[in-house]
């Protein structure tokens, strides 16, 4: 069951040519989650997984959609938790056409082709157009996070990962094809 559109075209040039071409009329939206896992037992490794914002040893998803959430259109999975959202944002933007744009919350700040939130400075006010940006911007990332919830249902992907390491990416992705089955984008053949 393919976890995200990108997966289910595969790796056949021609139509993800296609895909990328009908990508490009939309700004995706792109945001990412943590999922709480065990504290290993090896000191380097524990600290590697270690999340300061979190305080707790985490795994880091990040996930673009199409406006609205209406598909999912690529998943990275897997990621120790302390790893910035920008950088996985910038690992997974090659896979995209150099023109599509996207839109994200502020951690992804310093990106390009990413519309994000205008962030207040030290000792200033932002201006009420700015305010009114970001509210709209607001509005349309929601979706996102309705896709998160959806995925954060099943109870292996909110959770505390209990389960062997070595099969988290393959549930989450089983996960996540659960969740375009559900929302209707998954066509099955018969």
């Amino acid at each position: 069951m393919p976890a995200s559109l990108l997966e289910q075209v595969g790796n056949k040039e021609g139509d993800l040519m296609i895909v990328q071409e009908i990508l490009r009329s939309f700004k995706l939206i792109v945001d990412s989650f943590e999922q709480p896992i065990d504290r290993a037992s090896d000191n380097e490794e524990q600290k590697k997984f270690f999340s300061g914002k979190k305080k707790q040893h985490t795994i880091k998803n990040q996930v673009i959609s199409l406006p609205e959430g209406k598909d999912l259109i690529d998943i990275k999975v897997g990621y120790p938790g302390p790893t910035a959202d920008i950088k996985l944002f910038r690992e997974q933007q090659i896979k995209f056409d150099k023109e599509q744009e996207f839109e994200g919350d502020k951690a992804y700040q310093g990106g390009t082709n990413i519309t994000t939130p205008h962030k207040k400075k030290k000792k200033q006010q932002l201006s009420e157009q700015q305010k009114e940006e970001n509210k709209v911007l607001s509005s349309k990332r929601i979706f996102v996070e309705h896709l998160i919830r959806v995925v954060k249902i099943f109870q292996v992907a909110s959770q505390r990962f209990r389960l062997n390491a070595d099969v988290y990416n393959e549930i989450v992705l089983l996960v996540c094809g659960l969740v375009r089955l559900r929302i209707g984008t998954v066509v099955l053949p018969t």
